[in-house]
């Protein structure tokens, strides 16, 4: 989309909008953009349980982020934000994302999943129509997926690839499954140009405490049982946080509309293995903590229905046609997310508790210190 010779020059007037940018990989996004590139960043969030606008509160002073509290499924919503900010892009993260809460609820999932980017994508499409020419050329909606879609990998299969058939197991990833088919399907029926990305299981800061990572380090300080599904063998690719805004990025400035590019960290390991990796680091990180060595607290629970045993990605497509690779290892991305974490115990309290979620005080608040916010 922006080349890289004038990068900047063509996103220094410009507005890109970033949906569920209160969230785990949004709002380390957002950030991404606002130091990367000169944009104005239009950061709509519904402020459900896992978007914070704590996870956004350095922000505060920032005149480039303009905060946008609403629901992708509200299409008034998206032509009030289109006849205002007139963005080159969109950025979707806006999703139900954790399986758990998909096995007992599917409802809502399917609502945002696959009803909010259906009217995310029919306002685009009006909205694309309405440019002028070369407007309408440099336009890119970025749809943010998950390697979940390609279901379960044997021990030895190889990893996934953009052309692997889709095979989720679980309601969570069938319905971003759907948000992924809806979004090629506008490319090919109206043209609209659509990017999706399919990523690998992320950590860093700002992930939601229920997820692997924070969870394990939080239940560890506080000598709570570590859970193990099954026998803790289920194997994920592990990439940092930063690495996958990156990629978004590159994907942002040079992806192709109409292409899938897969997004992963080259790093297979079991749910044991990274456990227990973090517990090393507890230890060495936390010494004082009352609970060393931590790994006497993993527990094995009973399997999750439907549970895929492999993930793994081949992101050679992105590393050959854009040049991406990750910049941080595994072992500096994890320790940086345990040190993080343990630097921002209040964060995961607060955002616990359900604070800075969506109260008008709380959102006043926020606009008090200097970010835009519109009602």
């Amino acid at each position: 989309m922006f080349p890289a010779q004038d990068a900047q020059a063509r996103v220094s007037n410009s507005a890109i909008v970033v949906t569920g940018g209160a969230g785990f990989i949004g709002a380390n996004f957002v950030r991404e953009l606002l130091r990367a590139t000169a944009a104005m960043v239009v950061n709509i969030d519904k402020l459900t349980y896992a978007g914070h606008l704590l996870s956004l509160a350095d922000l505060g002073n920032q005149p480039r982020h303009h905060f946008v509290h609403g629901d992708i499924c509200d299409a008034a919503m998206w032509r009030a934000v289109f006849k205002q900010y007139a963005p080159v892009a969109i950025i979707n993260f806006a999703a139900e994302s954790h399986v758990d809460r998909s096995i007992d609820g599917q409802e809502i999932f399917i609502q945002t999943n696959v009803v909010g980017m259906a009217t995310l994508l029919r306002e685009a499409r009006d909205y694309h129509a309405s440019l002028a020419a070369e407007q309408r050329h440099s336009f890119r909606l970025i749809q943010v997926s998950t390697d979940e879609v390609y279901g379960s990998l044997g021990p030895d299969d190889p990893p996934f690839t953009e052309t692997t058939p889709y095979a989720p197991n679980s309601p969570y990833s069938a319905s971003k499954a759907a948000a992924d088919h809806l979004a090629r399907a506008y490319f090919r029926t109206y043209g609209l140009p659509v990017i999706t990305t399919n990523c690998s299981n992320n950590y860093g800061p700002y992930q939601f405490p229920e997820k692997l990572v924070p969870l394990v380090i939080r239940n560890a300080l506080r000598g709570q049982p570590l859970p193990l599904y099954g026998d803790g063998l289920h194997v994920r690719d592990w990439l940092y946080v930063q690495d996958h805004c990156g990629a978004l990025l590159e994907i942002l400035r040079r992806g192709s509309p109409g292409e899938t590019y897969n997004v992963g960290g080259n790093c297979e390991l079991t749910n044991f293995e990274m456990v227990t990796r973090i517990c090393t680091l507890l230890d060495e990180l936390a010494p004082n903590s009352a609970h060393c060595p931590h790994h006497r607290l993993i527990t094995h629970v009973a399997e999750r229905p439907g549970h895929d045993r492999r993930y793994a990605i081949n992101a050679s497509k992105l590393r050959y046609t854009l040049g991406w690779s990750p910049r941080f290892s595994f072992d500096e991305g994890l320790r940086m997310t345990v040190k993080w974490c343990l630097e921002n115990t209040r964060w995961c309290d607060e955002v616990l508790r359900g604070n800075y979620a969506g109260d008008r005080l709380g959102l006043a608040a926020f606009a008090a210190e200097g970010t835009t916010v519109d009602f």
